[in-house]
């Protein structure tokens, strides 16, 4: 009798502790979690997330968890949230989600495990604009080259300034060997080359007004005017 009263005794105790723990990882703060992806604790991250931590918990400026391990370039943190359901459409008060952060600055390997997680398309940055525009303007080729992989990507899509990826790629380059080869990635993937900005100037004319021989004879070669 005494024997089975300690056994039970027993379970009881290692029941409360699990709860206590169960608890006292539910009870982390936003911060605090927010502060464990900054510090790459990806062991403490798996245990909030096991205790039923809200996935798409918000900071003040509107940053899921999933966007402040965008921000950090933490891709331990990133695919762990990711793999467990984070939204990567989830805009913060910047209009920022971790798609469309990742493909503006060049993150390739959480643009890649956004793109595993069905991205929405139409969701816009502040400008208006999707993941390649900016990605074409600031010479990031593996984000382009991973965008326009899929042939549903809005490739020919006008932001809010009234530029396409191929018109930032020029208006907003130097026209260097890097633009250069993102200008040919999206001419052989058949962009349009000839939408014209809010001003109607083509892609063409800005070429040629800016020098960028190269470019201008990429744009020729494929219909341009």
């Amino acid at each position: 009798m005494k024997y089975g009263l300690a056994i039970f005794m027993l379970i009881t105790a290692i029941s409360f502790n699990a709860c206590s723990q169960h608890k006292k990882e539910t009870m982390i703060t936003s911060d605090k979690v927010f502060q464990m992806i900054k510090k790459n604790d990806i062991s403490g991250l798996k245990r909030w997330i096991d205790a039923g931590g809200n996935l798409e918990e918000q900071n003040d400026k509107g940053e899921t968890l999933l966007m402040i391990a965008t921000y950090e370039n933490n891709t331990e943190a990133a695919k762990l949230l990711i793999a467990q359901g984070s939204n990567v459409n989830a805009q913060d008060k910047m209009l920022n989600s971790p798609f469309l952060y990742a493909g503006a600055s060049g993150y390739v390997e959480i643009l890649k495990m956004c793109l595993t997680a069905n991205p929405d398309y139409k969701v816009y940055n502040r400008y208006g604009g999707t993941a390649l525009i900016p990605a074409c303007e600031r010479g990031h080729i593996e984000i382009v080259k991973e965008l326009l992989k899929d042939k549903s990507f809005p490739k020919d899509y006008v932001n809010r300034l009234g530029w396409t990826g191929l018109m930032e790629a020029i208006v907003l380059s130097n026209g260097g060997p890097v633009h250069v080869q993102i200008v040919q990635l999206l001419v052989d993937v058949g962009c349009d080359v000839n939408i014209p900005d809010n001003d109607g100037i083509t892609p063409l004319a800005h070429a040629k007004q800016r020098g960028f021989k190269e470019i201008v004879v990429i744009l020729e070669k494929a219909g341009a005017r």
